[in-house]
């Protein structure tokens, strides 16, 4: 089966590499058309399927929650009609934060694959490990670094720009 394919591709590092490229596309797509932080997120159905995908929009919106995985889970939820993603796969391009990492347990994702750690507020491994802990009734397994340099060298160009425009 080829990669551009709606199903899985046997080799799970080059479909995570894939998906992560389709992530980077929409995060490209907050920068450009919303100048938004550059994350980008999708979900993908166990049968290999993008049923929700999202890019950052909390400065559009004026909605704090408005992060690209609340994004992606929201319109995932309603393409399945169903608030459980049981079997699904979240990809985003930089390490969820603890309200992200919280939604996908609720959500009941079956995978959180990332691209970029965030070493301030990352909750998949780098300052929390929410989606592991054993406290909550499910876990969520966790792939994190896919194409890591490219999302986080996009996020690092964003940011660097920002700070070198003068204040309005």
């Amino acid at each position: 089966m080829s990669i551009s394919g709606e199903q899985g591709i046997e080799n799970p590092r080059v479909d995570d590499e894939h998906r992560m490229r389709h992530a980077l596309a929409l995060a490209e797509r907050a920068q450009r058309e919303d100048d938004e932080i550059p994350v980008g997120a999708l979900v993908i159905d166990a049968d290999g399927k993008v049923v929700g995908e999202g890019w950052n929009r909390n400065i559009a919106e004026s909605d704090p929650s408005a992060h690209a995985e609340i994004v992606a889970m929201r319109r995932a939820g309603q393409a399945l009609g169903n608030h459980r993603l049981v079997g699904c796969t979240l990809y985003v391009t930089l390490e969820p934060c603890a309200m992200c990492a919280m939604a996908a347990v609720h959500a009941r994702l079956a995978r959180v694959v990332f691209g970029a750690f965030d070493p301030k507020t990352g909750a998949a491994g780098s300052v929390f490990d929410l989606l592991a802990d054993p406290r909550h009734n499910h876990r969520v397994e966790v792939v994190g670094g896919v194409l890591g340099d490219e999302a986080g060298a996009m996020l690092s160009g964003w940011f660097r720009a920002k700070r070198s425009k003068p204040a309005s």
